[in-house]
């Protein structure tokens, strides 16, 4: 049973990019929806931030491989999505079409870059401490587990100097890596409430049909319908992520085969990593 898992934003864009009719047709839909040049990685309306044009990059890269595997003959039997990745997943079960999934990928960044305008915020990754000693130093260090990845890969989020403290920390205690990484907003936890009202009206505009393809979400493992997708659009962005019980639940659904669409390998390097410590 083949499973299309959707990454969350990339950190960075890649160079070159794809040059087929279907990345042309993608880059098309991305300027219309978004404003954003994927082939200069500029924006052709008014300015936004690097984020929020990383945001928009990743769904265009997931809209492209997906049509990729669908032309070489792969369906998928289910669909899963990390963080971000809803938006690609959403076009992927037919919830929404792809110039849908564009447009509200590129609201959201927008909106989470006004409303937290003129504040410091970061991610950072942690590598090799415990969930327990995470969640400790998290909390002692006022930030928050964004992404539980592994048993031992993790994503926090907050403010930037807490970020830098709590880093240090985790170094300190053992962390084999502890990268920092600024970004717009406190994504995956409980500060992004503040902007809940705006992001909200983003997901009531637009209307979903019901998945034709088994979505699974990230917090609690349970398939979509259309009638709960808005609210689960609002609420992913104030909760952790949690990737190796997602990956878990795929496998007791029967999914055997895991594509990661998007860009990068992250996904597929974490299911390697869960499926070595069972």
């Amino acid at each position: 049973m083949n499973c299309f898992m959707f990454p969350g934003q990339p950190l960075t864009h890649d160079a070159p990019l794809p040059d087929d009719a279907d990345f042309r047709e993608i880059a098309a839909l991305t300027r219309a929806h978004t404003g954003l040049d994927l082939p200069s990685f500029t924006w052709a309306g008014g300015a936004h931030t690097e984020q929020v044009a990383l945001q928009a990059y990743g769904v265009a890269l997931s809209l492209y491989r997906q049509r990729c595997l669908r032309a070489e003959g792969m369906k998928p039997a289910v669909v899963a999505e990390h963080s971000m990745g809803i938006y690609a997943a959403l076009a992927a079960c037919g919830s929404v079409g792809e110039g849908e999934a564009l447009e509200i990928a590129f609201r959201v960044g927008a909106c989470m870059e006004q409303c937290f305008r003129g504040r410091e915020y970061a991610l950072g990754c942690l590598v090799g401490l415990t969930a327990e000693k995470v969640t400790v130093l998290a909390a002692e260090g006022g930030v928050f587990l964004a992404n539980h990845n592994t048993s031992h890969h993790f994503l926090l989020a907050g403010g930037r100097h807490e970020m830098e403290a709590t880093l240090g920390e985790a170094l300190r205690a053992g962390a084999f890596s502890a990268k920092f990484f600024p970004c717009d907003a406190p994504l995956h936890t409980p500060l992004l409430a503040e902007a809940e009202g705006e992001l909200s009206t983003i997901f009531r505009d637009h209307r979903y049909r019901e998945p034709a393809i088994p979505l699974m979400n990230h917090i609690d493992q349970e398939f979509l319908t259309a009638a709960e997708i808005p609210g689960f659009l609002m609420r992913e962005l104030t909760a952790t992520v949690y990737w190796e019980e997602t990956y878990r639940a795929l496998k007791r659904f029967g999914a055997t085969r895991f594509m990661e669409v998007g860009a990068g390998d992250s996904l597929k390097k974490y299911n390697r990593w869960i499926e070595s410590r069972p």
